[in-house]
């Protein structure tokens, strides 16, 4: 199997659970492109066999996500996991339909962002969470982030809850974001609940739910029915068609001569898929190769 799997984290799981489930299953190599907090759910891209090989490709998508955002109490940690540290009111202008629009609304657009300290950003060599749990200070820089969409789903005015949407760039920490919020709305909050529900074109609504994976009787076969294949995953790209003498100089590494733009093309042989290469200055190099 080489290619990728669609998967809908369940709570609770770390995304190493889900990796060592599948990879039990698959009997081939296995990775991801970007860990879920244990505590979140949804889209969770496994990287298959030879599909490990499109990592670069993917590890800068845009993701979107579902949020809820418990206000006037912070923790720790800036979700559910952590100590409670500071309670602070909720005034019922808060939580007015109006007023939470117009400040998820500040939020769209390029902006620098703050990490939480519980996060697994190295600064010196060693991980944030590290210096939190020494209780050690230390100058956490910010980072350029973009939110392309922002948008209200519900307000729970007895739980003090603001459910909204967000589409944003790669790393962007959506605990910062969550406490962010609940500042300018002149209190404190947390990430009560995140699903993840897109992975640049991988959506939820494709995923395969860890449950329908364990209560089958041949896993590896629902496996194999869902998984997208090398050749899918870059369907939008311009297809190059070698014959036997090219092929043969291609998958030994040689570079070929294509007056096209540089890019990355599919690569068939009388019409079967062999994997992808790079053209670049006019040259034609071999990239994946399945």
């Amino acid at each position: 199997m080489d290619g990728i799997l669609i998967i809908n984290k369940p709570k609770n799981y770390t995304s190493h659970d889900i990796v060592y489930k599948v990879k039990n299953i698959v009997n081939e190599k296995v990775g991801h492109t970007g860990t879920l907090d244990p505590l979140a759910t949804g889209v969770l891209p496994l990287l298959i066999g030879k599909g490990t090989l499109c990592s670069k490709y993917l590890i800068n998508h845009d993701k979107t996500y579902q949020v809820e955002l418990k206000l006037g109490e912070k923790t720790t940690t800036a979700d559910s996991e952590g100590e409670l540290v500071e309670e602070k009111d909720v005034l019922p202008e808060m939580l007015e339909e109006d007023k939470v629009k117009q400040v998820l609304k500040t939020f769209l657009g390029k902006q620098s962002q703050i990490p939480p300290i519980y996060s697994a950003i190295k600064v010196n060599g060693k991980k944030l969470y590290e210096y939190a749990r020494n209780n050690q200070e230390v100058e956490i820089k910010s980072r350029n982030i973009e939110i392309y969409i922002i948008k209200l789903i519900k307000i729970y005015k007895k739980e003090k809850i603001v459910k909204f949407e967000v589409k944003c760039s790669k790393g962007t920490y959506i605990r910062s974001l969550c406490e962010d919020i609940a500042q300018r709305l002149n209190t404190v909050g947390y990430m009560y609940n995140l699903n993840r529900i897109q992975v640049g074109d991988f959506d939820i609504s494709n995923a395969i739910n860890i449950e329908e994976i364990q209560e089958s009787e041949n896993p590896k076969e629902i496996l194999e029915k869902r998984l997208i294949t090398i050749e899918e995953i870059f369907d939008s790209k311009e297809n190059i068609e070698l014959n036997e003498r090219k092929l043969r100089l291609f998958l030994n590494g040689v570079k070929l001569t294509y007056n096209k733009p540089d890019e990355t093309y599919k690569i068939y042989n009388k019409n079967k898929f062999i994997g992808t290469g790079i053209v670049k200055n006019n040259l034609l190099k071999r990239d994946i190769v399945i």
